[in-house]
């Protein structure tokens, strides 16, 4: 079996999150290698800004994460004006 570098982990193994949307205020439940969500208060796409990890510097990010998660967590993120 192929090891991955620790500083994978945290994108490996999402965890869920809290993301208040900036239309109506609602609490929602976001993933840690998500972007982007529906807001379960008013249907709109709520999205936040990443903080940096691995695959903005690691040249073995794609093989580490797999390309499936990789191409969608590295998506330009504002993509509804946010």
């Amino acid at each position: 079996m192929k090891e991955s570098c620790p500083g994978s982990s945290e994108i490996r193994n999402p965890y869920p999150e809290d993301l208040k949307c900036y239309y109506c205020g609602h609490g929602n439940e976001i993933w840690s290698d998500e972007i982007e969500t529906q807001c379960k208060g008013c249907s709109k796409t709520i999205s936040r800004e990443m903080k940096p990890t691995c695959l903005d510097w690691c040249p073995a990010a794609k093989e580490c994460v797999g390309l499936e998660k990789y191409n969608r967590l590295k998506k330009p993120s504002g993509q509804d004006g946010h």
